[in-house]
């Protein structure tokens, strides 16, 4: 698993609307990436949903969320739209099968799927904060938020 002080593997994956994120192109702005295992689980969106609602602050505070799991982007795009997401990009971890799950050490092989976690990136690429929960627990935005506005 990578550990705070690292910098972030650099990645290029498709959105829910099938648009490339490149990691390295988001360089002067702070990303959390909020991995979850798999979409159309009740947790997983509830994960996302709180993303959602707190958007604005993130952006408030020159931070891009972006969640990421290993379905596919027309998985992703169904969900999405389910959800109701309107800014929230959540991206498709899906081929090579969870290779940016992998990359940052997170990617859990007999299941196929990442652990649920949140990893936050600063504007010069490195890790600066990073938990993995329990994979049934509801992260806590809260807690990104209150370390966000700590720094």
């Amino acid at each position: 698993m990578l550990m705070v002080g690292s910098t972030a593997p650099d990645f290029t994956l498709k959105d829910q609307d099938g648009n490339l994120i490149q990691l390295s192109s988001l360089k002067g702005r702070k990303v959390l990436l909020s991995f979850h295992p798999l979409a159309w689980t009740s947790v997983c969106a509830d994960q996302m949903k709180s993303l959602e609602l707190a958007y604005e602050e993130f952006e408030s505070l020159k931070v891009v969320p972006l969640g990421i799991s290993v379905d596919p982007v027309p998985s992703k795009k169904a969900w999405a739209d389910a959800l109701g997401l309107k800014k929230l990009r959540i991206l498709s971890d899906f081929w090579p099968h969870g290779e940016v799950a992998k990359a940052f050490g997170i990617f859990r092989d007999k299941d196929g799927f990442s652990e649920r976690a949140n990893v936050l990136i600063d504007e010069e690429g490195k890790v600066i904060w990073m938990k993995v929960y329990p994979i049934k627990q509801l992260p806590d935005v809260g807690e990104i938020l209150s370390f966000l506005r700590s720094e």
